[in-house]
């Protein structure tokens, strides 16, 4: 009985742990282009997560994406779908996939993979119009992803 539930014990502490950490980009789990557990091991903040969609210089989403929740920001793009209702269209793990990466989802997509670095052709840094240095990361950070998510998730038609 003892060794059971120090096997259980051993198990809950390893599982706790590796929700606390954040995935590194080469690290996450895809199923079916959706990825379950959080990539910054912390919850999103959706209002970060609306400032990030709405930024032209970090998500700039809207460059591609209507959302009506973000009519103060000028310039929405048709290219991709309203983002109205997205919390309803597809599941946190769903949206955490294709905010990560969406040609796992959509194969012809032309959003850009927000949280990959490697298996590109020829990377730029960011939105910069430069070469990738050494200093190449993905375009936005684990929590950045997770702000974007928990902010899609509140969009209902």
């Amino acid at each position: 009985m003892r060794t059971a539930l120090a096997a259980l014990a051993a198990l809950a502490l390893s599982t706790h742990a590796g929700l606390a950490g954040e995935v590194a980009p080469t690290d996450v789990n895809y199923m079916d282009g959706a990825v379950e557990m959080s990539l910054s091991g912390t919850a999103g903040d959706a209002t970060e997560g609306r400032s990030i969609v709405g930024s032209k210089k970090k998500g700039n989403c809207v460059a591609c994406h209507m959302v009506s929740d973000l009519a103060d920001v000028p310039f929405h793009g048709e290219i991709g779908p309203p983002l109205d209702g997205a919390g309803e269209r597809w599941t946190e793990a769903e949206l955490r996939g294709i905010v990560a990466n969406a040609k796992l989802t959509f194969e012809d997509s032309m959003m850009p993979s927000f949280y990959k670095t490697e298996g590109f052709i020829r990377p730029g840094k960011a939105y910069t119009g430069k070469a990738a240095d050494d200093t190449f990361g993905p375009l936005l950070t684990a929590q950045q992803i997770e702000d974007v998510v928990a902010y899609l998730v509140t969009l209902k038609e």
